[in-house]
C-alpha cells in the first residue's frame, strides 16, 4: 500500500547528525533526445512539512507540477537543477552524465549538504573518476558529499519527491522550447522519449543535433564511444530535452 511522501526518513537521518540533507532525483535518463536532468532540494530542521501534494513527479499532472514549483522553492532551504547534454552523454556515457548533472546542481547552491539522498540502489553521484570527468567538462571537480541510496525514495521522502518535480518541470520546459525547431519529432508531447511518433520520425528523418547519437536510434547509424547503447542502466524511462552546446547547465534559486 503506497502512502504519500513525508519527512520521516529525513528526520531520522537528521537525528543521526546529518542536519542539512539534499534530496536528489533525475529525469531524462532513458530519453532518446535532450539532456539528462538532476534536481536537488536541500532541507534542514527549519523546513517543516512539505507543501501539500508534493509527490514523485510521475504521479502529478503537468499543470500540478508547474503549480508546485514556487511552493517547493519557498519551502526548502535551497534548490537547483543541473543538466548534462546529449553530446556529453554520447561522450562519457549516461552514468557519468548523471554524475555531471548532479554535481552541477550541487555546485550551484552555496550550501554543502551533510548527506545526499538518492533514489534507487545505485550511487551514481560518487565515483573515483570525478577529476577526469570534470576535466573533460572544463570544470573544477567539487567535493562530493556523502550519499545514501534508497529504493523508491521518490515515493517516501518529501525532499526527493520535490527534487523530481523541479527536474521534471525544467526539463519539460526545455524540450517544449526546442520542439518548434524540430517539429517532426513531437517533443512538445513526448519530451524526447521513445513514443511511437518520435520513433517513426527517426526512421524517416534521422537524428537531430539534440539526439543521443551513440544510442540505438531507429534509422541512425550508431556511433561508438563511452556513451554507446541504451540498454541496461540506459533503459527507457518517463521524461524529456536538448543537447547542443548552448543548452543551460544549471538553474538555481
Amino acid at each position: 500500500m503506497s502512502r504519500k511522501p513525508s519527512l520521516r526518513v529525513e528526520r531520522s537521518l537528521q537525528r543521526e547528525g546529518h542536519r542539512i540533507l539534499a534530496g536528489m532525483d533525475e529525469v531524462g535518463r532513458g530519453a532518446l533526445a535532450g539532456p539528462v536532468t538532476v534536481g536537488v532540494v536541500l532541507i534542514d530542521e527549519t523546513c517543516r512539512s512539505a507543501p501539500t501534494g508534493v509527490k514523485d513527479s510521475k504521479l502529478l499532472t503537468p499543470a500540478a507540477r508547474v503549480a508546485m514549483v514556487p511552493r517547493i522553492e519557498r519551502w526548502c532551504l535551497a534548490h537547483a537543477v543541473g543538466h548534462a547534454s546529449a553530446a556529453e552523454i554520447d561522450e562519457i556515457g549516461i552514468i557519468a552524465a548523471l554524475r555531471l548533472a548532479g554535481t552541477r546542481a550541487l555546485a550551484s547552491v552555496d550550501i554543502r549538504p551533510d548527506l545526499v539522498i538518492l533514489d534507487g540502489n545505485h550511487d551514481w553521484l560518487t565515483a573515483p573518476d570525478e577529476v577526469g570527468l570534470f576535466a573533460f567538462a572544463g570544470e573544477q571537480a567539487p567535493e562530493t558529499p556523502p550519499v545514501t541510496t534508497m529504493i523508491k525514495a521518490d515515493l517516501k521522502c518529501s525532499s526527493v519527491a520535490a527534487a523530481s518535480v523541479l527536474a521534471k518541470v525544467e526539463r519539460d520546459g526545455i524540450m517544449t522550447a526546442y520542439a518548434p525547431d524540430h517539429p517532426v519529432y513531437g517533443w512538445e508531447v513526448n519530451k524526447g522519449y521513445a513514443a511511437p511518433e518520435h520513433m517513426a520520425a527517426l526512421e524517416v528523418h534521422g537524428a537531430s543535433v539534440l539526439h543521443r547519437r551513440s544510442w540505438r536510434l531507429p534509422g541512425v547509424e550508431r556511433d561508438h564511444g563511452p556513451g554507446t547503447g541504451n540498454d541496461g542502466e540506459d533503459s527507457i524511462d518517463d521524461g524529456d530535452t536538448p543537447a547542443a552546446s548552448h543548452e543551460p547547465e544549471m538553474s538555481t534559486r
